[in-house]
């Protein structure tokens, strides 16, 4: 009888070793798949550039950064002021340069940030 069982059990144990022996191949084949298809997609691509075809600094040198103060530029009015204006009607509104272009600067006595644990003005 015990013989009888070490058999049948020997017989399942086969089964889940096949089982999972299919499962480890199904998993490299997947993986040698989407390898394949990866250089397949790589090769469509462009080359990249050439140092020809790097971009170059400008005659002039680096260009540098400009700051300056800007300030909203005014919104238009309906010609009789009661009709009301419409995006495509307003324009590019957006900022303009402002006439000075002095920072604005802390007063004196002023914490400098907002919750500095500071006295500020007193």
């Amino acid at each position: 009888m015990n013989n009888a069982m070490y058999q049948a059990a020997s017989g399942a144990q086969v089964f889940g070793y096949a089982l999972i022996l299919i499962a480890g191949v199904a998993c490299v084949v997947g993986i040698i798949y989407a390898f394949r298809l990866g250089i397949k997609v790589r090769e469509r691509e462009p080359a990249p550039p050439r140092p020809e075809e790097q971009p170059k600094m400008p005659a002039g040198g680096p260009v540098r950064e400009t700051r300056e103060v800007r300030e909203p530029g005014e919104v238009p009015r309906a010609a009789d002021g009661s009709d009301r204006l419409t995006p495509h009607e307003l324009g590019n509104v957006g900022t303009k340069r402002a006439d000075h272009q002095q920072r604005p600067r802390w007063s004196s006595g002023s914490s400098g940030s907002f919750g500095s644990g500071g006295g500020g003005r007193t």
